[in-house]
């Protein structure tokens, strides 16, 4: 029996390969990061449709320690990973990384994404994209921007809008999102990038005024919340979520197994968790996932280098 034909067997309760041969190992989901986070989230919603399945999560290293076991794996589809889009951020930041974040990894689907949304104080007297911007201009330097960490999707956010706006606010870095909006709240900082779900409490109680998302266009769940893009032409930031295999995985397995992402997906089970956390189902092809991973690693390198981004 030849090594592809070896991999089809191994992932039958996909449903993709007739479901009458039984898996002699539960595929195994890498998380690279702890239990709890909207990492540990997608991956165990994406797993849940591939029975019989574990997740096990190896945080550490900005989630290198994590990819890192999965890039020397067998490529025969018991072992893959699922990391958000720091898996082409970290390399830009961090020197001797283990592995090679493109050539190491066999892409399978980008599962979700999830907008950010640019919120202010409420003492902030911008109302709209376009007036923090000239408040910016008018007080280079005075407004301070939070964010959950160095190199993290709200904080690449800030800096993309501060190179496109040609404006001067101050990073204030956190650990965790937690604390940084807390001092939001208190007016210690006045902007964030923030998701969705864990600042719509907040605006809705009128702590925080949300200006725009950062999606390039308009969530068809918050059609009257204009984009960033509107004010800023192409501005585009979003966090996103994807699997991976090992290299040198054969593409049909890999389109097997991406053939469950995208049933995944369209469960009303799995968008609902999804929708929890204000995320968009994406499920694209290998194909696809192969060339937007490329895209952004060059995008997100080219911003790191530009705004002299140093990792911690």
């Amino acid at each position: 029996m030849n090594a592809t034909r070896r991999a089809m067997l191994a992932v039958p309760m996909l449903g993709l390969a007739g479901g009458a041969q039984a898996q002699e190992r539960p595929m195994r989901f890498i998380v690279p990061y702890p239990p709890g986070g909207p990492t540990d989230l997608v991956g165990r919603v994406a797993s849940a449709g591939m029975q019989p399945s574990l997740v096990e999560n190896r945080p550490g290293a900005g989630g290198a320690i994590g990819a890192g076991e999965v890039s020397r794996a067998a490529p025969d589809g018991t072992l893959l990973l699922v990391n958000a889009s720091a898996h082409v951020i970290v390399p830009h930041l961090q020197r001797n990384m283990p592995y090679d974040a493109l050539m190491d990894f066999t892409p399978i689907s980008e599962i979700v994404k999830v907008p950010l949304v640019l919120v202010v104080n409420e003492a902030v007297p911008a109302r709209n994209v376009a007036e923090l911007i000239a408040l910016a201009r008018a007080q280079p330097g005075r407004l301070s921007y939070a964010s959950s960490s160095i190199g993290g999707a709200p904080h690449l956010a800030g800096e993309l809008f501060k190179l496109m706006t040609r404006t001067d606010m101050v990073h204030v870095p956190y650990r965790g999102s937690g604390p940084a909006l807390q001092d939001l709240l208190g007016g210690t900082v006045q902007v964030m990038f923030d998701s969705l779900a864990s600042s719509a409490g907040h605006v809705r109680a009128g702590r925080l005024r949300a200006l725009a998302v950062t999606t390039s266009a308009r969530l068809p769940t918050h059609p009257d919340l204009p984009t960033v893009a509107e004010t800023v032409p192409d501005y585009e930031m979003t966090t996103w979520y994807g699997m991976w295999g090992p290299p040198r995985m054969a593409p049909a397995l890999a389109n097997r197994i991406q053939e469950g992402v995208a049933r995944m997906a369209a469960t009303p089970e799995a968008q609902a968790r999804f929708a929890s956390m204000g995320a968009e189902p994406v499920a694209s092809t290998p194909a696809a996932f192969a060339a937007f991973v490329r895209a952004e690693f060059d995008r997100f390198g080219r911003l790191i280098r530009e705004a002299d981004i140093k990792g911690e």
